[in-house]
């Protein structure tokens, strides 16, 4: 009667009768062992993307902002698009690592170091954004509030853009301190193992003397809740301050108090699709089947299933709102948004983001593996499609028929956009060679009570 661990119901999390050697080996197999063809093969792609976004990068700051495709009326288009969609994407990891830990959830254990990662990484391309759209980057030091002592410029307070620098940095620099310290233990580990002394060199450099000791990990556990005490109010805070570059404004379509909260789930449901496409690949490529299992996928299609629901409940309160308030210009807005020019864009936001994660409610759909990793992609076309709906139908056409416009991307838009596409996966791919992509440590302390191999002498038993 051993069952009294954890009832037998739950799943297990780590299957293939792992033990603690096993899981040790499995883990450290891909930093130890030279990449494969298909590595460099995406690797090669994601860098080739990579180099074109930095050639339009050169030629939009060389040039001038004028070479994209933004007009008199439509001012923000795809930078700001593509800014808030790094941005929501990198709210995952964030939710994953920190509310999940202080809630005691086993299911994070295996996939929080990627989602860590992924958020740094889109983060990362995130912040590029505004620097770009500045057209003169080799003035970006002006957004801190470093001129004010210079006397030649005041940075504005009140700017809700001023706002977002603040937040994307604090932000970074959270999860970059989060997910380093949980890396500590793992690279120590593959210091261990480690034959060649220029790679013992560098992991011994990057797990900062860790040893193990008890104290070691009673240090390690009270920093991570630190950290996942200060990084929980920022899953909150981030998006909701990007929210308000709109919400703050009195443009009809953005002036709406409804947006932080929804921007909020958004940015969650976006991430978590992400999290699902990115693992769903990573666990194939690297052979990590039995530690990011069909539950982990089910469990995150669960929550993209919550978080979609909330979108849509979101997207018809607006319309609701801008019914209800009788202010024409409101209505007309949303009615433009549904049956204008773009109609298409927002049917094909309200497809992907309200109607493709209902499917999830089918337990053999949410357990499919192909069909986890087409509606992750469906998901983040979607979000795209929501931020570019937004921005892009709620500016193009105002008070005066007279300055209507339409806008329509160059290639330089769309090239810079590939790039930092380009670029978060050529930082991923790096990662996934030369950084333990799962916590061993964290997988070891569920393996007990999550691993099949212990289950199943506790079950018979």
């Amino acid at each position: 009667m051993g069952s009294h661990y954890e009832s037998p119901i739950r799943k297990p999390l780590v299957t293939g009768n792992k033990s603690y050697g096993d899981v040790t080996v499995d883990i450290a197999r891909a930093v130890e062992n030279p990449p494969n063809k298909q590595w460099f093969l995406a690797f090669g792609i994601a860098l080739a993307a990579f180099l074109w976004g930095l050639g339009c990068i050169i030629y939009t700051v060389s040039t001038g902002i004028g070479v994209w495709g933004l007009n008199k009326t439509v001012g923000w288009a795809w930078d700001i698009t593509n800014f808030v969609w790094w941005v929501g994407i990198g709210h995952a990891g964030t939710l994953i690592s920190a509310v999940l830990l202080l809630f005691r959830q086993k299911w994070r254990m295996a996939i929080n170091r990627s989602a860590e990662a992924m958020t740094i990484f889109s983060v990362i391309q995130a912040g590029l954004f505004p620097i770009i759209h500045m057209g003169r980057p080799w003035l970006a030091y002006w957004v801190l509030p470093i001129p004010n002592t210079y006397g030649s410029l005041w940075v504005n307070f009140n700017s809700p853009l001023l706002w977002d620098v603040f937040a994307i940095s604090t932000y970074l620099s959270v999860s970059l301190v989060f997910w380093w310290t949980g890396l500590l233990p793992d690279f120590a580990m593959i210091r261990d193992r480690a034959i060649k002394p220029f790679q013992k060199k560098i992991y011994s450099l990057l797990s900062f003397g860790w040893s193990g000791r008890a104290k070691d990990w009673q240090r390690f556990e009270e920093v991570s809740l630190v950290l996942a005490g200060l990084a929980t109010p920022l899953v909150l805070s981030v998006h909701t301050i990007v929210s308000f570059d709109f919400a703050t404004s009195i443009i009809p379509g953005w002036h709406t108090t409804i947006f932080p909260p929804y921007f909020v789930a958004g940015a969650i449901f976006s991430g978590f699709a992400m999290v699902n496409t990115l693992l769903i690949i990573m666990r194939k490529v690297s052979r990590l089947e039995n530690y990011i299992t069909i539950q982990h996928i089910e469990l995150m299609n669960i929550v993209i299933m919550i978080t979609g629901s909330i979108v849509g409940v979101a997207y018809i309160t607006e319309l609701f709102i801008a019914w209800y308030s009788g202010v024409e210009y409101e209505q007309y807005a949303f009615l433009n948004r549904a049956t204008g020019p773009y109609w298409w864009a927002y049917w094909a936001m309200m497809t992907c983001n309200v109607f493709s994660p209902q499917l999830m409610w089918f337990k053999k759909l949410r357990t499919s593996i192909m069909f986890s990793f087409i509606i992750s992609i469906v998901v983040n076309i979607g979000m795209w499609f929501e931020r570019f709906v937004i921005i892009v139908t709620s500016l193009h056409r105002d008070y005066l028929p007279s300055s209507w416009t339409m806008f329509s991307p160059t290639v330089y838009d769309i090239g810079i956009f590939i790039g930092t596409i380009g670029f978060f996966f050529v930082l991923f791919l790096l990662y996934a060679r030369t950084f333990p992509v799962i916590a061993q440590a964290e997988v070891k302390s569920i393996l007990k009570t999550s691993g099949d191999k212990f289950k199943n002498t506790h079950t018979n038993g």
